[in-house]
């Protein structure tokens, strides 16, 4: 655990008592701050109040009466569509509203590390697409080639679950953009940003809300190197802002599908080659073909910003290319399920958006889809790049009708359930085809979560091939 630092003997609100808010309220406490508990749910009060928390009603006058500051878990909204009650009550009370990723940033650096050889080093990961499985990447290279890390944030553990690092260790934080938009401390060592796709407008209220929100990670923390991709007019904005200057090695410009140029230090992809770019020469080289936990261009730039930020930490190119090779991937993201008869099962359920759903199509030939679910704003145009890899649509979710028909050009079958998409899939699945689970839609109107609706699919082909 990380003992949360500046609020000594200080009361400290805690609003949303799920994963980070318990872990929160648990570090404050070992900090010595005097935590106050909310959640709207009886059920999380409770599980506050048995380990020992004191409940707070916070939407009561007064409630923000000798309190230090609020702590906001990421998936209240504090600004848009419209502010949480309870956080507006804060404002009005002059009370600093802030998340866990600040309490992380203000509180990991301890006097301890006046005796490391080598301080610890954060490097945090952002973007709309990719950033999980980059972040997992980073994490295993650095465990491969030996250095002591821990993986947490969106992924994996809580940033205040973790063990504080020791005398050179590496935390590798996957950051969304709920967590960087509320807080207050953002200074990572290493910052990556993968890619920019319309996702989570509502929140952000709109595009431009949405990138401020990741570009903060950039413009309030001053990293000392950033990883960019420059793949998008807002991966080059963030680049250019940064750079002092063309050959300014402080920012690394990563890219999938383009060759860049010039005397700054770039990695990118093409046609399955990763390569490393510095002064103006080449200075290494790997072949990312065969890496079956990396499939696809979008993996591939995964692949770049993995290499560029663990190249920033000094790592050599062979030791990269090493633990590329030994990656497995990550559930729900790319993953093969199965392999029978010539036909492979993937399972893509954290393609919850057009775009990371587009790239899923893009990976693979002869392509038997299962998609569908709650859609989200913007239309399902931009996944017609992708359709000539598709041979059949089988949509799912409670609308898999309404969806199915907007994907013109393609054959489709609106099966509703996972069980008849993945029974009908299989039944007309040849040697060569892939049957992929690449919803293009989030998950909520048939299941709780992405990671529900992918372990669905596994179980169901697991059920079909058994028979």
């Amino acid at each position: 655990m990380i003992p949360v630092q500046g609020f000594e003997g200080h009361q400290v609100a805690v609003l949303g008592l799920g994963r980070s808010g318990l872990s929160a309220a648990r570090a404050l406490r070992e900090g010595g701050a005097v935590p106050l508990c909310w959640d709207d749910n009886p059920k999380a009060r409770e599980a506050a109040e048995a380990e020992g928390f004191e409940i707070r009603d916070l939407s009561r006058d007064g409630a923000f009466d000798a309190v230090a500051s609020l702590i906001v878990s990421p998936g209240i909204p504090h600004l848009y569509p419209a502010p949480n009650p309870v956080i507006a009550k804060a404002w009005d009370a002059g009370v600093p509203v802030d998340n866990d990723i600040g309490l992380f940033f203000r509180s990991l650096a301890t006097s301890e590390w006046d005796d490391f050889d080598t301080a610890p080093r954060v490097i945090a990961v952002t973007g709309s697409n990719g950033k999980s499985t980059t972040s997992a990447l980073i994490h295993h290279i650095l465990e491969v080639s030996g250095r002591d890390s821990q993986l947490a944030g969106n992924i994996g553990r809580g940033v205040l679950d973790i063990d504080p690092p020791g005398d050179g260790d590496v935390v590798v934080l996957e950051l969304s953009s709920y967590q960087t938009d509320l807080a207050r401390a953002l200074t990572p060592d290493v910052a990556v940003f993968t890619n920019l796709s319309p996702d989570h407008l509502d929140r952000h209220a709109g595009f431009g809300g949405y990138f401020a929100a990741k570009r903060r990670l950039f413009a309030e923390g001053g990293p000392d190197r950033a990883v960019i991709g420059v793949d998008e007019n807002e991966g080059r904005y963030i680049a250019n802002q940064l750079a002092e200057g063309a050959g300014d090695d402080r920012v690394i410009r990563i890219s999938s599908g383009q060759k860049l140029s010039g005397p700054g230090w770039s990695v990118f992809a093409k046609k399955g080659f990763l390569a490393e770019w510095r002064k103006g020469r080449q200075v290494a080289s790997i072949d990312l073909r065969s890496i079956k936990g990396l499939p696809g261009a979008h993996n591939h730039q995964n692949a770049c910003a993995a290499y560029a930020a663990v190249r920033g930490l000094g790592l050599a190119p062979r030791q990269i290319e090493t633990a590329l090779g030994t990656f497995g991937g990550l559930p729900h993201r790319s993953q093969i399920v199965a392999e029978r008869n010539g036909v492979t099962f993937v399972n893509d359920s954290k393609a919850t958006n057009v775009d990371s759903a587009l790239k899923a199509l893009l990976a693979f030939k002869n392509i038997r889809w299962i998609c569908g679910g709650l859609q989200k704003d913007g239309g399902l145009d931009g996944l017609k790049p992708g359709f000539e890899n598709v041979r059949k649509a089988y949509v799912i979710g409670r609308e898999a009708d309404g969806f199915a028909v907007q994907l013109t050009g393609v054959t489709t079958e609106a099966c509703g359930t996972m069980d008849v998409a993945v029974a009908q899939a299989v039944s007309e699945a040849e040697p060569g085809d892939v049957v992929l689970l690449a919803p293009a839609a989030a998950s909520f109107d048939q299941y709780d979560s992405f990671e529900k609706r992918g372990e669905d699919f596994a179980a169901q082909v697991t059920a079909v091939l058994a028979r």
